[in-house]
């Protein structure tokens, strides 16, 4: 990607990436850089309420410099700003710095090049009413370098959510090649993982399917380096993949990656991360993606509470022509029950659900999209086998 311009923001600190993952779908430890840094999921200012993750096409409006994950992996050179003497604590509806002025001192110009691992979502000022905002880790805030030293002192009593100027860069000093680990779950039938060390970002994954043509990956929600495959084979463990930066460009001339299922995840992973070693190729693969077609469901949950979530899919029609309806199935994990949905027909068998369009919402222009909605009864697991079939 070509240089980006440098933009202002209002910047915070957090201590660390919660678990099992950041944002990206990454452990902390295995980050390409313990310097880290949160972009904004929501760009709603003075609009405080939560909205689905993904943040759906119909919402693009409100999409943040997270990109629904898309700038997961990508590097940014951040440099210290001005100082504020007031108050600048990002309350709702209250602007920065109030009560005082911005002011240089000896910091400004330090600076740090850090990972987006991270998102931010909080309903408060920083995370919706600045659309530059950075939250940056709290251990790196006294490793920003000026003149050649580590500044060593500015966080606690030099800090005061100051101001940075940031812009992307390609990854700094880059050798080696991608890496490649399983989710915590992933299984056969769930194959999810992570794929991080890219000399520019990631904009996505695909994978040679049973029918020998390469496929899109579905997101794990907007984690954005972590993505769900298929096998080369129908019920296999082998799979074959290749992967696209921040330019849509394919990764190392479409090299492709060969890797297995570990057997310490024949049942299901348990660690966060699993990572794998793969040999390289070139694929026997088209050489791009075919058009899509028929239908695809993407789920998101957009709320949960002890014992329950709710949660929203997205149906969209993938084809050139209309649909006159469609179907998605999928199947819970472990124990959950339906207890209530909308916009849909929907039964459940055992962990496996099938949903139905309504009279009023099956007809989907080329590229249309609609959502239903459900309740479950039970934990917050990823869903398996999503598919989407029309009729």
């Amino acid at each position: 990607a070509a240089a980006a311009a440098a933009v202002t923001g209002n910047a915070t600190h957090f201590d660390a990436l919660g678990a099992p993952y950041g944002g990206c779908g990454l452990p902390q430890g295995v980050l390409d850089s313990q310097d880290f840094v949160a972009l904004n999921v929501y760009n709603t200012p003075g609009d405080y309420s939560f909205y689905p993750r993904p943040i759906p096409p119909s919402q693009a409006s409100k999409i943040g410099l997270w990109d629904n994950g898309r700038n997961c992996g990508r590097f940014v050179q951040v440099t210290i700003g001005d100082y504020c003497t007031g108050t600048n604590d990002g309350a709702p509806g209250q602007p920065f710095c109030r009560n005082g002025s911005w002011v240089s001192d000896k910091y400004n110009g330090a600076t740090l090049t850090m990972v987006v691992a991270d998102s931010c979502g909080d309903s408060n000022a920083w995370c919706r009413d600045d659309p530059n905002h950075l939250d940056l880790s709290t251990p790196s805030l006294n490793r920003f370098v000026k003149n050649g030293v580590p500044v060593g002192d500015m966080d606690p009593a030099h800090w005061n959510n100051r101001h940075v100027s940031w812009s992307f860069v390609p990854s700094p000093s880059y050798s080696g090649d991608i890496r490649i680990g399983f989710l915590q779950g992933a299984q056969r039938y769930w194959p999810a993982i992570a794929v991080s060390h890219l000399p520019n970002g990631i904009h996505g994954v695909e994978y040679l399917g049973a029918d020998g043509t390469w496929q899109r990956a579905q997101p794990d929600s907007d984690m954005g380096e972590a993505f769900i495959i298929g096998p080369t084979t129908t019920g296999g463990t082998a799979y074959q993949i290749r992967v696209r930066d921040v330019d849509d460009a394919l990764v190392n001339n479409g090299r492709v990656y060969n890797f297995s299922l570990p057997s310490q995840c024949s049942s299901n992973c348990s660690a966060a991360y699993t990572g794998v070693t793969y040999t390289t190729g070139t694929g026997g693969g088209p050489t791009d993606p075919p058009p899509a077609s028929g239908c695809s469901a993407t789920a998101a949950v957009t709320s949960s509470w002890s014992g329950g979530y709710q949660m929203e899919v997205t149906v969209k029609n993938n084809g050139s022509s209309s649909i006159a309806g469609w179907s998605t199935t999928f199947g819970f994990a472990g124990d959950q029950r339906l207890a209530n949905s909308w916009n849909v027909v929907a039964t459940q068998s055992g962990q496996q659900v099938t949903a139905t369009n309504q009279t009023y919402n099956g007809n989907l222009a080329a590229g249309a999209s609609t959502t239903w909605g459900a309740t479950v009864n039970g934990a917050n697991q990823p869903l398996t086998g999503m598919t989407c079939t029309t009729r």
